[in-house]
């Protein structure tokens, strides 16, 4: 079987490789697409074409290179190359626009999910702050806690200094008592 005929393997195709690198090709297509959109490259165009009409109708026979008398070939076919190439750069150009517009979506759209997600994070860790506060001791409560405890701690010492009194007088009267206050 000859290589032509040989179906188990691809063909090896026969082609002129041209190497670029899209990103700069991407950079001087947007830069050629953003000069077309200016009002300088109307102006100039407009004045190019009037000048080259002009010349090419008022010139001499002899001097002129696209005769006014045959329509302005040489201008038409200028002007439709002009045409064939901005038409493809421009659109590359969008292209490439549309992709960076893509990606500052989903940037953005990344972001905002961030935001949101520590936004609620924020909001429940601020919900439980509330409810720790709502379970804290007022300070009206700790003076009100503080007061009743110093009224106990006055009556347990006004009773011991009672106790200690009547302790002392039955001393003084002659009974003995131990050490946890009994009789002996």
């Amino acid at each position: 079987m000859t290589g032509r005929n040989d179906l188990t393997s691809p063909r090896q195709t026969r082609r002129i490789d041209l190497h670029y690198d899209p990103d700069a090709f991407g950079k001087f297509s947007e830069g050629i697409a953003r000069y077309l959109g200016t009002a300088r490259f109307l102006v100039w165009q407009s004045v190019i074409i009037v000048g080259w009409i002009g010349f090419n109708y008022f010139a001499p026979e002899v001097l002129q290179f696209d005769p006014y008398g045959r329509d302005l070939v040489l201008l038409t076919l200028v002007l439709s190359l002009q045409a064939s190439y901005a038409a493809p750069l421009i659109l590359l150009a969008q292209n490439r626009q549309e992709v960076r517009d893509k990606n500052e979506s989903d940037n953005d759209r990344r972001a905002a999910e961030r935001t949101q997600a520590d936004t609620e994070f924020l909001a429940r860790e601020i919900s439980s702050v509330r409810v720790a506060l709502g379970h804290m001791v007022t300070s009206d409560e700790l003076r009100d806690s503080l007061d009743k405890l110093a009224t106990a701690v006055e009556r347990m010492s006004d009773r011991l200094d009672r106790l200690d009194a009547d302790h002392l007088e039955l001393n003084r009267s002659g009974d003995v008592l131990d050490e946890r206050g009994r009789d002996r």
